[in-house]
């Protein structure tokens, strides 16, 4: 990727969209350094969260994710955990990591902000890998909220979901600006017009074009950004 500038408002959500490849999931990553588990890879510039470079020398990764929480395509739920503690899984790594009080209270909000709770309430002592493809999902926003996140990046959540699924996390994302900045990979234009506010468009590596949300999908300024929202190529 290379010359990307851009601004994400605060709680409101911008979708990044795209064709395959041209590095929606690989800009995704390196709004919490999560680039850095893959060898070899490098970044060059700054990401600024409330004016502080989150590149800066002596900046910790794990602090960083505190902050700027993400989920990924496909579900992940930690399968040998029960569904209350994937949900804390984050916590342990706080410096001052809560009471087991405190965490069930913060389990509790973290399902209710997922919209889960009603449907996992009792039964969160047993394996998440017992909950539908759309349920683990959910609980994975949970556990990313656990950590009360300024920022949550969420790459192509609904991909592996039904219509059904997906409705619900669609409108989580809704909910969830009115506390938040949320980024969304999505290849679904209809997704992207429903939940953001913002759409930016990648291709071969650069952004071509960011603009409010309505205007990207009535009237694009760069004939590359209508091309592909037209359907002429993807």
């Amino acid at each position: 990727m290379r010359d990307v500038s851009i601004d994400l408002p605060d709680r409101e959500v911008t979708a990044i969209i795209g064709p395959s490849g041209c590095g929606k999931s690989t800009f995704l990553r390196c709004l919490n350094r999560l680039h850095e588990t893959v060898p070899l890879a490098r970044a060059d510039g700054r990401v600024l969260l409330d004016g502080r470079n989150i590149y800066a020398g002596g900046v910790n990764p794990i602090e960083v994710r505190k902050h700027i929480g993400m989920v990924f395509q496909r579900p992940t739920p930690f399968p040998t955990m029960s569904i209350r503690d994937n949900v804390a899984a984050g916590l342990r790594v706080l410096s001052a990591r809560p009471s087991r009080r405190d965490t069930d209270e913060i389990v509790h909000r973290a399902l209710v902000r997922a919209a889960l709770w009603d449907e996992v309430k009792d039964r969160l002592k047993t394996s998440a890998v017992g909950l539908s493809g759309g349920q683990q999902q959910r609980l994975c926003i949970a556990r990313a909220l656990a950590t009360d996140p300024e920022v949550l990046l969420l790459d192509e959540p609904t991909a592996s979901l039904d219509p059904i699924s997906s409705q619900k996390v669609e409108e989580l994302v809704y909910e969830l600006r009115k506390d938040m900045t949320v980024v969304i990979v999505t290849h679904n234009m209809q997704q992207a017009a429903r939940v953001s506010d913002i759409t930016a468009f990648f291709l071969l590596g650069e952004l071509v074009e960011v603009a409010p949300t309505r205007t990207m999908f009535t009237n694009p300024s760069d004939s590359r950004t209508e091309a592909y929202i037209t359907g002429r190529f993807g």
